[in-house]
């Protein structure tokens, strides 16, 4: 697939000359801090030396003061406590790290995960009669409820009382809950506004702990869940998030939980980065809400010995293989569709649906079709009588928008600029398919439909020493608005050729000048093979990375792209 080589500028020279001078490093090193809004030695410090005092007063978080007293009543008058959370990663373990939390210090508390299919995303009536009639009266909802206007008036009928607990944006109107901690509420003046859902959770017993005079090291061991929310949320690791997301890794890879343990012995993975959470522990815990029940997730993540977390991850890991079968099996059926159809592979949009479908990994299933056709893709099933899909979007279009202007064709959507769910009346999919192309082919620019490689940089491969990639891996935790740099080298060849490993990867050594060789990976990148065999130079751009081999560790170049240079033209 074409893709844009956009390659950045600094645009605060000064603050990276002051940088690379104050803090002795690489000019290039002093730009990429620039790019993130680093500009003084004291923005440097905190952000290559994260420490938890740095986390902001969660009492600053609107209603944390109405939400902690409400707890304490319930704690202290022996109410049931019910603990609600949605049914994916960032759910499981904000449930998780609050249910385990308050069990300490409540014993009258239970948790509940609403069932995928038969309740769907979000409070459920199902959920508020199982709290009422089995005399919960106080439930705390995470990842959730922040439009759930209707479902906490039918609670407050019910003598239940809402602690909400949720990122997502608020609609116009807030549900009547007791309290309401979301930082994109607009009157929320609370600093940092990108927290997970987990993240929420961790600033409640935050509070809680601090109001109760807790020692610290009892909210602190909870940091691993936190970090994992962070990572499969895809939130921006950034201000809060990153210290949380740093100091959390670190517990993740000393000390994890008994649960994560376990799923970290069956991944066959230790010293986990965010991206290795993101593709190893995130699709297990995930997995258990796609194909069966969440529930066996939050069971996993509490588990206090290591034989039942062991079980628990067992039964986990045969999720996951049981999801990656299905995901497998759609694509290819879903990949066929379009193909068969030359009037599909036109469009600026995919809307595709099959009856059969398991609903539980339609989500997946667009994020891979986006990522092969790169434009805004709606995949459905059938679900309870209706069709249910799953949408995602490309680099700046809002998906959610678009969606509105397709309102009168669905019964319910709900979402953010990336990725929505929907549901719809099975016969209105043929509308659907023309009217969404309508919408997108009328406010998306050609320029979001080819993917773009945002280069940081360029830079000469004999300027990546021991040293560079030293502080470089201190810019880590990588993720949304703090990626790992892309740098952009040309005129580079290769030394002896490069190799096809895996049927669809390059593998390959190159130099400059017949300076500093470097191996490198470019994953999928076969069709580039003749260009690089073919002596003549071309550019790349890639990261850095640490490759690990028999226990050996080197620096590696991870290939994002290959173009051929162009040639000097003389004047």
């Amino acid at each position: 697939m074409e893709k844009r080589w956009v390659e950045w500028e600094v645009k605060n020279h000064t603050a990276s000359a002051e940088l690379q001078e104050s803090l002795k490093i690489d000019a290039i090193l002093a730009d990429l801090l620039v790019k993130r809004g680093i500009n003084s030695y004291e923005d440097a410090h905190s952000f290559f030396r994260p420490t938890l005092e740095q986390l902001h007063d969660p009492f600053l978080m609107k209603d944390m003061d109405l939400a902690i007293t409400r707890i304490e009543q319930a704690i202290q008058a022996g109410e049931k406590i019910l603990i609600y959370g949605d049914y994916d990663v960032d759910g499981t373990t904000a449930v998780a790290l609050t249910y385990s939390f308050f069990k300490k210090h409540h014993a009258a508390i239970d948790f509940y995960i609403p069932d995928r299919y038969l309740e769907g995303y979000g409070i459920s009536s199902q959920g508020i009669d199982y709290a009422a009639e089995n005399g919960y009266s106080l439930i705390i909802a995470l990842d959730c409820g922040i439009k759930s206007n209707d479902k906490i008036a039918y609670a407050n009928e019910k003598g239940v009382d809402f602690i909400i607990c949720d990122h997502h944006l608020p609609g116009d109107t807030l549900p009547a809950a007791i309290a309401i901690l979301d930082p994109k509420r607009t009157d929320c003046n609370y600093p940092y506004k990108e927290l997970s859902g987990c993240g929420i959770g961790f600033k409640l017993i935050q509070a809680y702990a601090q109001k109760n005079n807790l020692p610290v090291e009892e909210i602190n061991t909870y940091l691993d869940l936190v970090a994992v929310s962070i990572a499969a949320d895809i939130v921006p690791i950034t201000g809060e998030n990153r210290v949380l997301a740093w100091i959390g890794l670190q517990k993740l890879n000393s000390d994890p939980c008994k649960g994560l343990s376990a799923l970290m012995d069956l991944s066959g993975r230790k010293d986990l980065t965010i991206t290795d959470v993101v593709f190893t522990i995130g699709p297990r815990i995930n997995a258990a809400g796609r194909i069966d029940d969440a529930k066996h997730a939050v069971n996993l993540l509490i588990a206090e010995n290591d034989a039942l977390a062991f079980e628990k991850g067992q039964i986990i890991n045969t999720k996951n293989t049981e999801r990656k079968e299905h995901d497998s099996l759609i694509t290819e059926q879903a990949l066929a569709l379009i193909d068969e159809d030359p009037a599909l592979i036109a469009r600026k949009t995919t809307v595709v649906y099959n009856h059969d479908w398991h609903k539980g990994v339609i989500g997946i299933v667009a994020s891979r079709l986006t990522e092969k056709y790169y434009r805004p893709t709606i995949v459905m099933t059938h679900s309870n009588g209706k069709a249910a899909g799953s949408a995602r979007s490309v680099l700046g279009f809002d998906l959610y928008e678009a969606l509105s202007e397709c309102s009168e064709l669905l019964e319910q959507f709900g979402g953010h600029k990336y990725a929505a769910g929907l549901t719809m009346k099975i016969e209105n999919i043929p509308a659907l398919q023309q009217k969404f192309e309508e919408v997108v082919s009328r406010t998306i620019t050609e320029e979001q439909l080819v993917q773009a490689i945002n280069i940081d940089t360029e830079i000469m491969l004999n300027q990546i020493d021991a040293k560079f990639f030293r502080i470089l891996k201190q810019f880590e935790p990588f993720g949304p608005q703090n990626m790992a740099p892309i740098f952009i080298s040309k005129n580079v060849y290769t030394y002896s050729g490069a190799a096809l490993v895996g049927n669809n990867h390059l593998k390959m050594s190159v130099h400059q000048h017949n300076q500093t060789y470097y191996n490198c990976i470019g994953f999928g990148l076969a069709e580039f093979m003749p260009m690089v065999n073919s002596g003549e130079p071309f550019d790349i751009c890639y990261t850095i990375d640490e490759n690990i081999w028999k226990e050996k560790k080197s620096i590696q170049l991870n290939i994002k792209g290959i173009r051929a240079t162009l040639p000097i033209l003389k004047k």
